[in-house]
């Protein structure tokens, strides 16, 4: 049995709730950007995806008019950070509603890398960097689609299996509902089925 929760008898905060608690696991982009006064600016964004593979194009939903926002806005640039699981209490702390003239990387006690690509520092701290030039602002409702070009890739050795990042190396985070986070869990894999080899049924393995 199951319970129909209806949007027009529910609020927006209610149905979002509801939906962050259903939508998961969710990626995080650790998002760095500067401010055109020259402040380093880092947040977490939990709505995240690739939007384009050719060309790369990564995406996060700025809910409402944030720093993030507004910065990539005036510079046209970013870097999307991985959000490790040994980073997790900090990447919690830049979730924290700090003025504008703070930065995070200060706040909470993290070191800046130069870009190479783009003005953005990146977290030294993280395993994997994506830089980014602004593609497009989609505005969608109360929020804004960030829509970024990957301009480049950086990412630690100690995590690269040939030139394949390791899952089980980068051990990232991800956002469930409420204060709940994830972390990667069991890694488990399977190959897709090629159509030539359909089995004319199927059941899996259990049923």
């Amino acid at each position: 049995m199951r319970r129909d929760f209806y949007r027009d008898q529910l609020s927006a905060t209610a149905f979002y709730k509801l939906l962050t608690a259903t939508v998961i696991p969710r990626p995080i982009a650790w998002v760095s950007s500067r401010s055109e006064s020259g402040v380093d600016n880092l947040a977490p964004h939990s709505f995240f995806t690739v939007a384009s593979t050719d060309p790369p194009v990564i995406q996060f939903t700025s809910v409402g008019e944030k720093d993030s926002l507004r910065n990539i806005r005036a510079t046209g640039e970013f870097t999307v950070n991985l959000t490790s699981e040994d980073l997790f209490e900090r990447v919690n702390a830049t979730g924290t509603p700090f003025g504008p003239e703070v930065s995070e990387f200060d706040a909470v006690g993290l070191h800046r890398e130069d870009g190479k690509f783009v003005s953005t520092v990146r977290v030294r701290e993280s395993p994997a960097a994506l830089e980014c030039r602004l593609h497009s602002l989609v505005p969608v409702g109360n929020c804004t689609l960030v829509l970024g070009e990957v301009v480049h890739a950086a990412i630690r050795e100690d995590v690269l299996d040939d030139d394949h990042p390791r899952p089980d190396s980068l051990r990232p985070l991800a956002r469930l509902g409420r204060d709940e986070w994830s972390t990667l869990g069991e890694v488990r894999r399977i190959s897709r089925i090629r159509l030539q080899d359909w089995p004319g049924s199927f059941a899996p393995e259990g049923s």
